[in-house]
């Protein structure tokens, strides 16, 4: 399928009715949350995914804002035919809480003072973030997400999804990350936030109506990223070359065009990001900690979801070791992972570039996916001893077409139509049994959903019952669930 851009696209804004309890025990009021979406939430809703941003990212992941000179920040992978295709996939992306960029944060106005927060913005922390998108996601009415991906500070996210609400995410894909911040990490994120507070002009937090500490945030970014470079890509990408000057100056002005290269970022990031923001989203990065009594094991030993993790080789701020530490952790408790190491000289930042590799992998991963990955498990069944008039009044209240009969211990005997149903008053039929299709066509949790299309196309029906090895019935798999997940095969 061509890759195509998503065009012009626009950010949206949800303020929840109820505030927020933080896991500080703070409570925040009237919050704010920044999104964006791609693609078509399908009749199931079973097809979205959100995408989560790490430390400097924002909502708009992909598409055009008008006047942009470049797309979203992940515009490699979302979009039509790459691996987050919108024409398969409804892609969420939300700014996160203590965000700068329409999400509510330290440089959002405090409902109290009408003025910015500043430091009166409470100490948050990934969990807290989550659970923001949590509320996004039971606004737009989705009961379970088919995929939560995201890379650095986002595979975080992802992780703290599958732990705080296990029943609420399919698959996951952490990218570059980790389940606690190291000492190391801790350390280069402290020394980031001294930059800043030592800006004169951070004035203690209190600068919005003054000039902003940029030279603080300038150096706290320069200073993070040469943790998401490797020396590999340094060397390829600068050498020891001379930016614009055949000689040393033998002074202490800019002689090396990393040095000119490490300056632009860190001017460049003062024009769209907060000093406050950085401090705050630092600081929950580093209290970022799912080990259980020194235990990661335990931590996921609710985990429902699937997993693909990716980490890259030449990363040496979340190096694979650490991705490694969260594919043996699931690994203990039974979990369906894969995990899969990107070769790169890119470092860190390859999961914001490696667009040929991170569409091949994730695609492939999505390609994989099986009737247990989609099925809705909240289906609606019925005895055989219940009435005709009440089964076709369920259908009705359900707006169903498709009623799997099953015995006292769930087992399926049968399934009932809306043409059944129908035939009852042609025939004057009274009871279930006359009229229930006993010899029924079923999934299997473990079959590809292409072989449950196959078998709908088949015998043109719109929905099989989902049996496991004794024949019970545990969920349902419509064609709903598979067809954008097969967009131009279904």
């Amino acid at each position: 399928m061509k890759r195509e851009s998503l065009g012009i696209v626009n950010t949206q804004y949800y303020n929840p009715s109820h505030d927020l309890i933080l896991e500080g025990g703070e409570r925040l009021k009237n919050i704010t949350i920044a999104y964006e979406t791609y693609g078509k939430l399908n009749k199931e809703k079973s097809n979205a995914i959100m995408v989560c941003h790490a430390l400097s990212g924002d909502a708009h992941a992909a598409g055009w804002h008008e006047g942009d000179r470049k797309p979203g920040w992940w515009d490699i992978i979302i979009g039509p035919g790459k691996a987050l295709d919108t024409n398969k996939y409804f892609i969420i992306c939300s700014n996160v809480l203590g965000g700068c960029k329409g999400t509510t944060g330290p440089s959002s106005l405090n409902p109290e003072t009408g003025k910015p927060y500043g430091l009166d913005f409470p100490i948050i922390t990934i969990k807290d973030m989550v659970n923001v998108q949590k509320m996004l996601v039971d606004h737009l009415d989705i009961k379970q997400l088919f995929a939560v991906i995201g890379g650095s500070m986002g595979g975080m996210q992802v992780l703290q999804w599958c732990i705080s609400y296990p029943d609420t995410v399919r698959m996951a894909i952490p990218i570059a990350t980790s389940a606690y911040s190291s000492p190391q990490q801790i350390a280069f994120n402290e020394v980031g936030r001294r930059a800043i507070i030592s800006d004169p002009k951070w004035n203690n937090g209190e600068y919005y109506s003054l000039e902003f500490p940029d030279e603080g945030l300038a150096l706290a970014r320069m200073i993070a990223h040469i943790t998401y470079l490797s020396n590999e890509s340094m060397y390829e990408k600068f050498g020891r070359r001379l930016q614009d000057k055949d000689e040393y100056s033998f002074d202490f002005s800019t002689d090396f065009q990393v040095e000119s290269y490490l300056h632009y970022q860190g001017s460049s990031f003062t024009k769209r990001f907060d000093a406050n923001t950085y401090l705050y989203i630092t600081k929950a990065i580093d209290y970022f900690d799912l080990t259980e009594n020194g235990s990661l094991a335990d931590a996921f030993k609710n985990i429902k979801t699937k997993f693909l993790i990716i980490s890259v080789d030449s990363d040496w701020l979340y190096p694979p070791s650490q991705n490694k530490e969260i594919l043996m952790a699931l690994s203990t408790n039974d979990v369906d992972v894969s995990y899969i190491e990107i070769k790169s000289n890119y470092g860190h930042d390859t999961f914001l570039i490696e667009g040929g590799q991170l569409n091949y992998i994730i695609g492939n991963f999505f390609s994989d996916t099986l009737v247990r990955d989609v099925m809705s498990h909240d289906m609606t069944w019925i005895r055989k001893d219940t009435s005709i008039e009440d089964a076709a009044q369920l259908m009705i209240a359900e707006k169903i077409t498709h009623i799997p009969v099953v015995s006292d211990n769930d087992k399926l005997i049968g399934i009932v139509t809306a043409w059944d149903i129908s035939k009852t008053v042609a025939l004057n039929l009274k009871n279930l049994e006359d009229i229930m299709t006993r010899d029924v066509i079923t999934a299997w949790p473990d079959d590809s959903i292409e072989i449950s299309a196959q078998k709908m196309r088949k015998y043109n029906i719109s929905s099989l019952p989902v049996v496991d090895d004794t024949g019970r019935v545990i969920g349902i798999i419509t064609t709903d669930h598979i067809s954008t997940l097969m967009a131009g095969s279904y």
